[in-house]
């Protein structure tokens, strides 16, 4: 099968550098998936996951959570500009739970002055971090993807 380069970057950070088969990545409009030669687009991310599949690897697929940015895509090459970027492993599940109680409570109770927009990017982040760890289901968490 064909492959592409997927790097993946925050301001802070390379995240990574892999040569894959395909990804999966959430738009705004929507998630769409990226196979090698594909047209060439740029289009902003919300916060969800990444999924990719490794060049070689059958039917495993690696995720990433991701909190928003922009994807380009091109012929062999899928740039990802995030404003962050994690692997599961470096998920604080603790710390990922306590931000999805704290926005969902901020939303339910709408406090004067509430940021609405900023509570519901701050749950979306948390569901992202919490799927990419793989406890969204275990937790009772929906998905905002």
């Amino acid at each position: 099968m064909r492959r592409s380069k997927l790097e993946v970057v925050t301001p802070r950070r390379r995240v990574l550098v892999e040569e894959v088969e395909s990804v999966v990545a959430p738009g705004t409009e929507g998630y769409f998936g990226v196979l090698t030669r594909h047209a060439p687009f740029l289009t902003t991310l919300k916060p969800g996951c990444i999924y990719y599949r490794k060049a070689g690897a059958k039917d495993k697929t690696d995720c990433l959570a991701v909190s928003g940015g922009f994807i380009e895509v091109g012929p062999d090459k899928i740039i990802v500009l995030a404003d962050t970027a994690e692997h599961s492993t470096e998920i604080d599940i603790e710390r990922a739970l306590r931000a999805k109680e704290r926005a969902e409570e901020r939303l339910r109770k709408r406090p004067p002055g509430l940021d609405v927009a900023r509570a519901e990017q701050a749950l979306a982040k948390s569901f992202a971090r919490l799927k990419a760890a793989g406890v969204e289901n275990k937790t009772g968490t929906g998905t905002t993807n």
